[in-house]
């Protein structure tokens, strides 16, 4: 099987021409002598079947950055039968160079000129005859989005393959080591064949560059524009998860229990209440995830995600982070899983590994029903709005004090590198091919964690047998009496210690838990609640529940994106001790001053 690795400088639209040519047959997975994980997928070119890699972006075939490093390892390492390095045609005299540095270092090679309408409507004028004869390259212009000229980029690959050989890794190491500049050849290139216009025509995205790009006035459109994408993401998911979670409660009643109607009550209560359950928690977020990377493909391909980067990596790079870590942030508000997906943009592992770590403190919107409930419950609707207000400030406060503390820990080298698109608009293949790929890399990694953990949750709540669910003679209400001691300083009592556990799974159980436990429903279980803590001990139970262990489903696929067991236990232990000593703090002062 031949292999062929897609090099190119970022915002070249390689990605586009990689789902192009893989459609939903990508696979994401780790390589041999590499620390990072590369899309490959196999597809038939002509007369071969082909591994086809996309590999980082990059500016520089020698330069010293991690993604640079990254693809001189692969091509190192990797037997490699041709090398297609995708060209932004709109920017060719600035590209050309990493062309010629590749077919400089000895590999077999193509050239692919991306977004060749585009270049051709900005009036750089290319004559691919001469460029290919000045280059000694194959060669082909074609627009990765559209489809235009595909076919002929398809048939230029095939036919490379049939006669590329794989350059020997000796041989591939030396030709990397030796310095390469490349910016003689591609200039002498650009003088025979290209025509560059004097200077780009100013169009109407200059107009709005000037609005978004302000230092005052481009912050707060950026905010504005996220609310609306989250409100658009939640308002529109809400129906079609309560469409799911009646889909799901009718099968269960309709089909699984009659189908159950023979077995133990035991076997009932794990296969339903446990497993079901548990692979529908992880359903629900379905709708959810689908909308989010719809959203996140039209501002990605937009070209609005560099520019909001642009604005806030001055005050995320204080902290260790960069622009890009604020995206992930405000998208973690709307979900902390598809926000901790999100962070595979950056290929800086320690900058990836501080922003996941401070991703699951944003407040989330299953959290956000968890405080709604409690507010709703203990405090008047003169004084709500603002512990609600407090609470996204401590959710802030936890990320930016958690980035402090640990930016020396997971360092990055790599420089916030930054070129701004123009603004685009994807099609509906992009956003189809993004939101189902998404939706089944998040399916596949994390039902299996789910699975377990909601069987163990069940087997806390329902052993030993003849116990009423999570009563206080289960294991779950022995652990709430034991940890008594331990939440007391907090002001947290027994019961809300078991919704806490209930909560680890999924926040959104954390209401329905304490239904169970009070026997209560509605305004009901509200004022039971209100009776029995105090409006200080409540809000010191909502900091716990902001800032402790995120939810099984963010747990597992901050183990899936760092893959260290390690890292994962870091988090948790830090997210843990951190709403421990918040709530103590607050708790605790608020009876000092008498207020709790």
């Amino acid at each position: 099987m031949k292999r062929i690795a897609l090099v190119g400088m970022p915002n070249t639209g390689k990605s586009t021409l990689f789902n192009r040519l893989t459609g939903a047959s990508a696979r994401v997975g780790n390589w041999p002598g590499l620390t990072v994980e590369l899309s490959s997928a196999r597809i038939p070119l002509g007369r071969h079947m082909a591994q086809v890699v996309d590999l980082p972006g990059i500016y520089d075939l020698q330069g010293l950055t991690e993604d640079e490093s990254v693809v001189q390892r692969f091509l190192q390492s990797q037997s490699v039968d041709l090398v297609a390095i995708v060209l932004n045609a709109t920017q060719i005299d600035r590209q050309l160079a990493l062309a010629v540095q590749v077919r400089d270092s000895g590999f077999p090679c193509v050239i692919l000129l991306n977004m060749a309408d585009e270049a051709q409507r900005y009036g750089v004028r290319i004559d691919v005859p001469r460029l290919r004869e000045a280059l000694g390259v194959p060669l082909a212009e074609f627009s990765a989005k559209y489809g235009q000229g595909y076919q002929q980029a398809l048939q230029l690959l095939g036919q490379a393959l049939d006669t590329s050989q794989a350059l020997p890794l000796e041989q591939a190491r030396a030709g990397l080591e030796q310095r390469h500049d490349g910016q003689a050849a591609s200039r002498e290139a650009l003088a025979a064949a290209v025509q560059m216009p004097t200077r780009l025509p100013q169009t109407w995205a200059h107009r709005v560059d000037h609005w978004v790009m302000h230092p005052w006035i481009g912050p707060p459109l950026f905010l504005v524009f996220m609310a609306l994408v989250f409100n658009a993401v939640f308002t529109l998911g809400a129906p079609l998860q309560d469409g799911l979670g009646w889909a799901f409660d009718q099968a269960r009643v309709l089909a699984l229990q009659p189908a159950l109607a023979w077995a133990p009550a035991w076997v009932q209560g794990l296969l339903l209440d446990g497993i079901y359950n548990g692979v529908s928690t992880v359903a629900a977020f379905v709708p959810v995830i689908m909308l989010f990377f719809v959203f996140m493909t039209l501002i990605e391909e937009s070209g609005y995600f560099s520019r909001a980067a642009f604005l806030t990596d001055s005050l995320m790079s204080r902290m260790g982070l960069d622009g890009r870590g604020f995206v992930m942030l405000l998208m973690g508000f709307g979900c902390n899983v598809p926000a901790l997906m999100g962070t595979r943009v950056m290929r800086s592992r320690g900058l990836r590994l501080l922003t996941m770590l401070i991703i699951p403190f944003s407040l989330c919107s299953a959290r956000l029903q968890v405080f709604l409930f409690i507010i709703a419950a203990l405090f008047s609707p003169r004084v709500a709005p603002w512990v609600l207000l407090s609470l996204y400030g401590v959710s802030f406060a936890a990320t930016f004090a958690s980035a402090l503390l640990f930016k020396r820990r997971y360092p990055s080298s790599e420089p916030f590198v930054l070129e701004l698109p123009p603004y685009r608009l994807p099609t509906l293949r992009q956003i189809v091919l993004r939101a189902w790929g998404e939706i089944h890399h998040f399916l596949h990694r994390a039902t299996k964690f789910i699975v377990i953990g909601v069987v163990l949750v069940w087997m806390l709540t329902n052993l030993p047998p003849g116990q009423p669910t999570a009563g206080p003679h289960t294991i779950a209400g022995w652990v709430g009496h034991a940890l008594h001691p331990v939440f007391a300083p907090l002001g947290i009592p027994p019961e809300l210690i078991i919704a806490l556990i209930f909560g680890f799974v999924a926040k959104e159980i954390v209401i329905g838990s304490l239904a169970v436990i009070y026997g209560l429903q509605g305004d009901a279980l509200q004022h039971a609640i209100a009776a029995q803590i105090s409006p200080a001990a409540a809000y010191s139970f909502m900091l716990f529940t902001l800032i402790y262990t995120p939810c099984l489903s963010t747990v597992a696929t901050l183990r899936s994106e760092s893959r260290s067991n390690a890292y994962t236990l870091l988090s948790l232990v830090w997210s843990l001790g951190l709403a421990w000593a918040v709530s103590l703090v607050f708790y605790q002062a608020t009876r000092i001053l008498g207020w709790a």
